[in-house]
């Protein structure tokens, strides 16, 4: 099982304050009028699609990122625990688990070092194997463990459970219902949300709002802007008017393949979300996991390949939105 430790020190409500709050780089701003509060017994479930602003939040909670405009207001003695994919590539392969927890714990005996990597399954043998030689799975428990070592107010968690097998994504959730302080959780473990959030925000058309919806109501909105994006406004009927005088004639723009390559990701999204959705679905049922393990584990393998799916899908429906309508724009 995995520990989160409970936040030790108390802080003021609320947690953090975002008033008319912008943030991106360079400049430019990503999230633009941002009003939002979160409190210690929030868990926030974080919607978008990849590029939509998510990971930008992130940063903006964990103190990576400063405001650009508007206002953010925090407690100076908050602790904020950030895991995301990106740490997991830097890690040392050269490095150990006890070697790292070492430098984190410089003061403690090698046995509560042990004792604290145990916590979130890094046994004996584990625990001097080179990070090279860890799985995936392995290192994203290692860098969980990190993250939670300082008993932080809030968790924002990305992509936790990209590398974690059937067992460790259960343990993450029993650990996150049990944990004491706020959670941001970012997924696409449509599972994991369902079971984790009590509230939504989503990343859309340059901001971050609260979502009155769940994630049924989500799903449908995804694909409804895909749709609509796909059908483009040539569909829309047009009242009748006096023809313009006619004008010299532009170079002909190919909006028709850039339409039906939308048309196509579109579909190919609805897909990708519906298969991910059933073995969600699925995975839910604890009777799978206590009767029928090997069906489990196929059903966790499907569950990977089918994220690895409908994240491409998502990609490929982005690009293609955006190149028709920047075809439509020069049209």
């Amino acid at each position: 099982p995995f520990i989160l430790p409970s936040p030790e020190r108390p802080v003021a409500p609320p947690l953090i304050r975002l008033e008319g709050a912008s943030a991106g780089y360079d400049g430019s701003p990503i999230l633009r009028n941002m009003d939002l509060r979160l409190d210690l017994d929030d868990r926030i479930g974080l919607l978008g699609v990849n590029g939509a602003g998510k990971s930008t939040f992130a940063k903006l909670i964990a103190g990576a990122l400063q405001v650009m405009h508007g206002d953010l207001r925090r407690d100076r003695r908050l602790k904020v625990g950030w895991f995301h994919q990106h740490q997991i590539e830097a890690l040392d392969p050269s490095d150990t688990p006890l070697e790292i927890i070492r430098r984190a714990m410089p003061e403690a005996s090698d046995a509560a070092r042990r004792s604290r990597l145990a916590q979130f399954g890094m046994g004996v043998q584990k625990v001097e194997t080179t990070v090279a030689n860890l799985s995936g799975g392995e290192r994203a428990r290692l860098l969980l463990n990190m993250v939670a070592m300082e008993a932080p107010h809030l968790l924002i968690l990305d992509e936790p459970t990209n590398h974690l097998d059937i067992d460790s994504r259960r343990a993450l959730l029993d650990a996150l219902n049990e944990y004491a302080g706020a959670v941001i959780l970012i997924t696409h473990d449509r599972s994991l949300m369902e079971l984790v959030a009590d509230r939504l925000w989503l990343a859309s058309d340059g901001t971050i709002a609260p979502f009155n919806g769940d994630m049924d109501d989500y799903a449908k909105l995804v694909i409804d802007r895909a749709r609509q994006a796909a059908k483009g406004p040539s569909q829309v009927p047009q009242a009748a008017a006096s023809p313009p005088p006619k004008a010299a004639p532009k170079a002909k723009v190919p909006t028709g393949t850039a339409r039906r390559r939308a048309e196509q990701a579109e579909a190919a999204l609805a897909r990708a979300t519906t298969a991910v959705a059933e073995l969600d679905k699925a995975l839910t049922d604890p009777n799978v996991f206590t009767k029928d393990p090997s069906k489990a584990a196929r059903l966790g393998a499907d569950r990977a390949k089918a994220q690895a799916v409908l994240d491409a899908a998502e990609q490929e429906w982005m690009a293609a939105v955006e190149a028709y309508e920047a075809l439509k724009t020069d049209a």
